[in-house]
Order: C-alpha cells, then structure tokens, then sequence
C-alpha cells in the first residue's frame, strides 16, 4: 500500500491484457523519490485487490462489481475472434456473430466479457483460463472471442484474430477505495488523464488586487514616466506667451 508516511510508495494492480508502463514511466519521472509496485491480478480478484488495501489502486475491466470504489472508465477495447491462420474468417477484415454461428466458440471461465447470450456453438467444456482456450484455438477445437489486448497477450505463430462487429466491448478503468482519494492517488489520476506536471488542478486562481493598490500602481507609473516632476496644476501655465518687456 502507501507505505509509511517517512518512506511513502504506491502500489497499482492491474489484470491481464492492461499495459500501465507509459503511466509507470511518467510517475517515474515526476516522483522519483516514491516507488511504484505493479502487482498483475486476475479479472476475478482484481475488484477486491482494493478493497483488502492489498493495492492503492486497480486498472481492471468492466463489467465489476464498484460497491465502495470509485472508477474512472479510461478506454473501450476492440473486440477479436481468435482463430486458426487457416480458418475461413482471415478472408475478412472483420466478421460478425453470424459468421460464427456454426463455429464452437470457447467461453472459458476468466472471460471478461458481458454476455447476455455468447455465439456460436457451445464447447462441451468450459476452458478454466483464456490461455487454456487460445492452445485450444491452435488445435482447431474452436474459436475464441475477447478483447484485443488478451489476442495479442496470448498471441501465437499458429493463431490470428479479426474484429468482431457485434459483441460486448471491454472498458477499462482506473479505481480505488471511495473515501481514500489521498494526494499520490490523485497524482495517479492526473497522470492517467494526462494532465501536466504544472496542471492547476485544486489551486485557486490569485485574487486580484484591490482597487486602491491597482490605483497606486497607476501613480507610480505615472510619476516615472515624468521622472518625478510635479505637473502642473493650480500654478501658472507652462509653455504659455510670454508679456513684452515694458520700456524702459
């Protein structure tokens, strides 16, 4: 967790498929001094990974279950058909649920998916990982349908994937514990919004001056303009006619 308040750190869970290293190297860069622990937790735990105060904080998917967390949605996730290099559907730049509907479409037990009813046929048995499933896609038992980033985190010679155009998409988003939104995590919520290092973000604006001082200001500059000589005013006119010299 945070630490100690003499040797403070923050530690950031995330499930698989998720790459916070752009996110790590700008903390990195701007807090040097407070370590950053990344811990790689399953779909299934990583809700709870928060709530145990085992992590400040979580990248994980939706759907989850938010009771007692805030969330940040960050992106939405293409979804793919894992397949043989040799299936028919590599024809096509994208393919939908009806080209599949003959097809055995594994639905292991990790999937983060929200379905109301999968497509295709279903396996005889369900997969226990998304790993499992994608050695079963390279044996040509079936297919397989997840988010992009869990294709290419699981990715092999002998498979491919193409879009899928009308299934659930995957969100992922950034939580932690309501009520616990301490300075490093909102640290980490600017860094993953990209806000700048010199972003304004709580402060309040300078107030202006009073009217009096802004008065003053405009005397100052006044009596610098005319190096300090006193204008005319009451006294007798500058730059006026002169009489004629009486005769003598």
């Amino acid at each position: 967790m945070a630490g100690s308040p003499e040797h403070p750190s923050f530690t950031l869970a995330y499930v698989p498929g998720v790459t916070p290293d752009k996110w790590v190297r700008t903390w990195k860069e701007r807090s040097p001094e407070v370590p950053l622990d990344l811990v790689q937790v399953s779909a299934a735990e990583a809700a709870d990974t928060v709530r145990e105060r085992t992590a400040d904080a979580v990248l994980l998917r939706f759907p989850a279950d938010r009771t007692g967390l805030h969330a940040i949605p960050l992106y939405t996730e293409t979804t793919v058909v894992v397949t043989p290099k040799d299936h028919f559907v590599t024809a096509a730049d994208e393919v939908s649920t009806d080209d599949l509907a003959d097809e055995i479409v594994f639905h292991p037990l990790d999937d983060t998916l929200d379905w109301e009813q999968p497509p295709g046929r279903p396996a005889i048995e369900r997969p226990a990982t998304t790993a499992a499933a994608v050695k079963l896609v390279a044996a040509g038992v079936g297919v397989l349908v997840v988010p992009q980033s869990l294709a290419r985190l699981h990715h092999r010679r002998d498979v491919t994937y193409r879009p899928v155009t009308d299934v659930p998409q995957s969100r992922v988003a950034l939580s932690w514990l309501e009520g616990e939104t301490t300075d490093l995590m909102e640290q980490f919520i600017g860094i993953v919004r990209g806000r700048t290092v010199n972003s304004s973000r709580g402060r309040s604006p300078a107030p202006a001056p009073a009217k009096h001082e802004r008065s003053d200001g405009k005397k100052a500059a006044a009596r610098k303009s005319t190096g300090g000589k006193r204008q005319s005013g009451s006294g007798a006119p500058q730059g006026g006619k002169r009489g004629k010299p009486r005769r003598s």
